[in-house]
């Protein structure tokens, strides 16, 4: 793959230098390969969606994609509709792919006070990996 090695370094420095979640790792990344500006509302927005604010349910790379997607779609000039069956299928292939959409299912130890941080950084460099080859 093309950006490969580039979205492992991005995702570790938007990890270990920024110290930055999942979503927002992810969208940066993805709007990095394709040359998309993000406003900072947007950037905002995904703080509290990894995990739904750590409550475990939908996983932020998976929210983050489908945002991105939406993004990418208007961009382009897709309708809604269009857009909707894009995230559906998404979400069915991510599903397929790591076997849920759930942070709780996917965030290795969980959520535990005495957690390491950073530690969907592997997945999460997967799940960017995924998203460009769906894009």
């Amino acid at each position: 793959m093309q950006y490969h090695q580039f979205i492992d370094e991005e995702v570790h420095r938007y990890y270990w230098d920024n110290d930055l979640n999942c979503a927002t790792t992810s969208l940066l990344t993805l709007s990095e390969i394709f040359q998309t500006k993000l406003s900072s509302q947007i950037l905002d927005a995904v703080t509290g969606i990894p995990g739904a604010g750590r409550y475990g349910a939908q996983c932020g790379l998976v929210a983050s994609a489908l945002m991105f997607i939406g993004i990418k779609g208007k961009e382009k000039g897709l309708q809604h509709k269009e857009i909707v069956i894009m995230c559906n299928d998404f979400a069915k292939g991510f599903e397929k792919e790591f076997g849920s959409l759930n942070c709780r299912d996917l965030r290795p130890q969980g959520f535990k006070p005495d957690n390491p941080p950073h530690l969907c950084e592997e997945i999460t460099k997967k799940a960017v990996k995924f998203t460009l080859s769906y894009i």
